[in-house]
């Protein structure tokens, strides 16, 4: 009977520690951190305290207070508001930048793998240069071509983040199809498409899914500085970015201008990093220390 008792103890334990990995602290704060900046966005898009063009009654430069939370700007707008609505361009280049990288580079990275030598050789360093290419560099490059707009900016650093994503694919592909249950199932006739998606594309997405939360997470910082060099979208778009460079000449008047973006932008960029972490530990057993 004492047996029983303990071995259902030491069952509930293991559950109980097993659970706790499972949502570790990482996937916890991470969770939260971006999902408070997403829900801000969305927030923003049907309410805010003043519009985002508006002077506000209580002057300019003000500091923080129970109409302004956290002060106007040089022009008397609400930095409130501008937080808000900031937080829209940055979901937005987030979600859409690692959409843009992802069919890209998990289009090149497999093709790379299951084609021509010749073929894969050529891809890699296409893959290669864009990666040796300083992300930056590429989106002025491409936002100058194009013009200063947040589609533009979007589409930069898309094309800039789905190098490494390609690269990715194409390891992991590579190593998937030398499996021998996949180069038996091969064998027996299966197409190439039906090796994609039963074999490659399950094995490989978790190491995907934390690369594209890095890359979110880096996407927003490469917005932020575009517009900070004034090549984002243009105002009165909201722009983390270009609240930093507005405040930049105000900071001994009015620090909260560029305190609080700065602020905003190392919380989400912290936060998608954590997430990332999270769901690899989560589904990565070795990393949760599962026996």
């Amino acid at each position: 009977m004492s047996e029983q008792i303990a071995l259902t103890a030491q069952q509930e334990h293991t559950h109980t520690s097993t659970a706790a990995r499972r949502w570790s602290p990482s996937l916890i704060a991470g969770t939260l951190m971006v999902g408070l900046t997403v829900l801000v966005a969305l927030i923003s898009f049907v309410w805010t305290p003043y519009s985002i063009e508006s002077v506000g009654d209580g002057g300019r430069l003000d500091g923080p207070s129970t109409e302004f939370w956290i002060g106007t700007d040089k022009l008397g707008r609400d930095l409130f508001t501008q937080l808000m609505t900031g937080a829209q361009s940055a979901i937005i280049v987030a979600i859409s930048s690692v959409i843009i990288a992802g069919i890209l580079g998990v289009s090149i990275g497999i093709l790379a793998a299951t084609t021509t030598r010749w073929l894969d050789v050529a891809l890699l360093n296409l893959v290669d240069l864009l990666i040796a290419f300083p992300t930056l560099l590429l989106a002025m490059l491409i936002v100058t071509v194009r013009g200063a707009s947040l589609s533009s900016a979007i589409f930069a650093i898309g094309i800039s983040g789905s190098a490494i994503i390609a690269r990715i694919t194409r390891i992991n592909a590579a190593r998937v199809l030398r499996e021998d249950y996949v180069t038996a199932g091969i064998a027996s006739g299966t197409r190439w498409f039906g090796t994609i998606t039963r074999h490659i594309l399950p094995n490989i997405f978790p190491m995907l899914l934390v690369q594209l939360m890095i890359l979110a997470g880096a996407a927003i910082l490469a917005e932020s500085s575009l517009s900070y060099l004034g090549l984002g979208a243009p105002p009165p778009a909201p722009s983390w970015g270009r609240m930093l460079k507005e405040a930049q000449s105000t900071l001994a008047v009015q620090p909260w201008g560029a305190l609080i973006p700065g602020i905003a932008i190392a919380w989400t960029v912290l936060g998608l990093n954590l997430l990332g972490d999270g769901i690899r530990e989560r589904l990565d057993p070795s990393l949760r220390g599962d026996r």
